[in-house]
């Protein structure tokens, strides 16, 4: 991927010296701040049985902790910390190459959007450790990354780096943008409505709740594809970039997650889509470029 670290993006509100805890990181693997292995698993169960995604949901607009908006006071995070912390180790390229990724994309959406005669509004990205408020309730490093469409922000942890390792993703550079692509594509459907119209279609037929959950999702990897498109037209991204964001793509299907976690497969249950799907609509948007190629909704762009 050809870039140059640069500053810090307009877009990007840094909380990392303010967050609760310390230390940490989406964990999977136990110790520090994460919810350990066993404690995923249990999540993972309870949530195939009731069929509600108790893990918050990987890369997941959908799995941003709502039901929490209601009881989380509103705190401002504009004053500077007292006594900031020191930052692990790699952590200023992650944000220079986030800072990156996000103004290219959110630059790349303010045409697409002026080519249809609308009005792109940008999205922030709040960067955290172990724990933040978010209009959407209490973001948690454990929820992995994600976007709240109350206040259209976008957070993440960037521990969770290492956990997308542990489920066999890659780490590279694309990788990692294909990630913070994929939550903006959730703005794009925040944006155009679609949003909405999924939320309002689950509550009156919650039978139908994952099966609008999976087709969100999918049509968020297929935006991600659609700015890939457009980076590959510039010649910053190579195929073997492209071959990165497919293993982050692959490594966080529902059937991908279940298995690791010694499950059955369960279709019934996915919120978010195959491993072969995700990498099936990411490779659609790419290949196609625009967002009437992204009609995971029964072959509509819209529910």
């Amino acid at each position: 991927m050809d870039w140059t670290p640069g500053g810090v993006s307009s877009d990007v509100e840094d909380r990392r010296d303010s967050s609760g805890g310390g230390g940490g990181g989406f964990n999977l693997g136990g110790g520090g701040g994460g919810i350990g292995i066993i404690g995923f698993i249990v999540l993972l169960v309870i949530s195939l049985i009731t069929g509600h995604n108790f893990l918050g949901g990987l890369f997941s607009g959908g799995g941003s902790p709502q039901s929490q908006s209601q009881s989380q006071p509103t705190q401002s995070y504009d004053a500077a910390p007292a006594t900031p912390r020191a930052h692990p180790a790699g952590d200023d390229r992650d944000v220079q190459l986030i800072s990156f990724v996000l103004d290219d994309a959110q630059k790349t959406w303010t045409g697409i959007f002026d080519q249809d005669g609308k009005q792109y509004r940008h999205a922030k990205l709040v960067l955290f450790r172990n724990a933040t408020y978010s209009g959407c309730g209490t973001a948690q490093s454990a929820t992995g990354p994600f976007y709240c469409p109350q206040d259209e922000k976008i957070y993440i942890d960037l521990g969770f780096w290492d956990e997308l390792k542990r489920f066999g993703g890659s780490t590279a550079e694309f990788a990692q943008a294909y990630v913070i692509a994929h939550e903006l594509g959730h703005h794009i459907q925040k944006l155009r409505g679609i949003e909405g119209r999924e939320t309002r279609l689950a509550q009156q037929n919650s039978g139908e709740r994952n099966h609008l959950s999976v087709d969100l999702e999918l049509q968020a990897d297929c935006f991600a594809g659609v700015w890939a498109h457009s980076t590959e037209q510039r010649g910053i991204v190579h195929p073997d970039d492209i071959t990165q964001a497919l293993s982050a793509a692959a490594s966080v299907g529902d059937d991908h997650l279940q298995k690791m976690a010694g499950r059955s497969v369960s279709p019934e249950s996915w919120t978010h889509g195959s491993s072969a799907q995700r990498e099936q609509w990411f490779r659609t948007g790419l290949n196609a470029g625009t967002v009437e190629s992204c009609t995971t909704f029964n072959g509509s762009v819209t529910p």
